[in-house]
C-alpha cells in the first residue's frame, strides 16, 4: 500500500511571530522555519505503518515556494521513500491545495493519504477534510490511534463526550492529532541519504489548479497585552470589586 504524504514548511513553533509594520501579515524574514508539527506528526505514523509491513511506499509532498524542498529533505530523511515539490509562491489557500492533492492522488494511486489536522501558521483545519470531499473517500480526522490491517484502518479519534473509534474501508484520508505519536529525530545519516533520495518539482498548472487567493487579509495586529492582576484582602473587598465590573451582587 502507498501512502501520500503532505507536508507545509512553517514558522518554527518556537520563534515568537512578528507582525510587518504595515500590517499585511506575519515577518518571514530572517526567521527559523520548519515542518508543521501536525505534518511531522503524519510522516512518523506512516513510516510506524511502513515498519509494521502495512504501508510499502511513502511519498512525501509539499506545496509552496522552492525553499520547501528543505521539509521535504526533512520528511525523506525522517523516513520517506521519495518526495514531490509543487512550486508556488505566495499563498495557497486549502481548496487550491486540496485541489493539486486530489491531481496528485490520480498520479500516484495511493491507497492512504495522511497529513496533519491543521497548520500552524493559518490555523484553517480544511485540506484533508476538502480532500476527502473532492475524491469521495473515506476521512478520520483528529487521529489519536491509528490502526491497518485487511483492506481497512481503525480510527481513533478525540470527541467532546471521550473517544470515538471509526472503521474506514481503504482508500482513506486520516488527519493527524498531537497525541497520536512522538516523531523521530532523523539521523546524521539519514540526512546525508536524503540527499540523494528522488524529488519530483512540479507546478499547479500540472494538475490544472489556479492558485490565485479568493481571500484577501485586511490587517495583522497583534493580540492585546493582558492587564496585570490585583490581589484583594479578603472575600468582601472581592465581592465589591465584582459588583463594580457587573458580575456580582454586593
Amino acid at each position: 500500500m502507498k501512502a501520500l504524504v503532505p507536508v507545509k514548511r512553517v514558522l518554527d513553533y518556537n520563534v515568537k511571530p512578528r507582525i510587518k509594520a504595515d500590517g499585511t501579515g506575519v515577518d518571514l524574514s530572517n526567521v527559523k522555519m520548519s515542518m508543521n508539527p501536525f505534518d511531522e506528526i503524519a510522516v512518523e505514523e506512516a513510516i510506524r505503518l511502513k515498519e509494521k509491513g502495512v504501508v510499502t511506499e511513502i511519498v512525501a509532498v509539499s506545496i509552496g515556494e522552492a525553499k520547501a524542498q528543505e521539509t521535504l529533505r526533512t520528511a525523506l530523511a525522517m523516513g520517506a521513500d521519495r518526495a514531490i515539490l509543487v512550486t508556488a509562491e505566495g499563498t495557497v489557500e486549502p481548496l487550491a491545495v486540496a485541489k493539486i492533492l486530489k491531481g496528485i492522488v490520480a498520479e500516484e494511486s495511493p491507497e492512504l493519504v495522511i497529513l496533519g489536522k491543521q497548520a500552524i501558521d493559518d490555523d484553517n483545519n480544511q485540506t484533508g477534510q476538502m480532500l476527502a470531499g473532492l475524491l469521495g473517500w473515506a476521512q478520520g480526522t483528529f487521529a489519536s490511534k491509528v490502526e491497518a490491517a485487511d483492506g481497512e484502518v481503525r480510527v481513533t479519534r478525540e470527541v467532546d463526550g471521550g473517544l470515538e473509534t471509526d472503521l474506514l474501508k481503504l482508500p482513506a484520508i486520516i488527519t493527524t492529532d498531537l497525541r497520536l505519536n512522538e516523531p523521530r529525530y532523523a539521523s546524521l545519516p539519514n540526512i546525508m541519504k536524503a540527499k540523494s533520495k528522488p524529488l519530483a518539482n512540479k507546478t499547479p498548472a500540472d494538475y490544472g489548479v489556479d492558485t490565485a487567493p479568493r481571500i484577501s487579509i485586511v490587517k495583522v495586529t497583534e493580540p492585546s497585552k493582558r492587564q496585570a492582576g490585583s490581589k484583594v484582602a479578603d472575600v468582601d473587598e472581592l465581592v465589591t470589586k465584582l459588583a463594580a465590573l457587573g458580575i456580582a451582587k454586593s
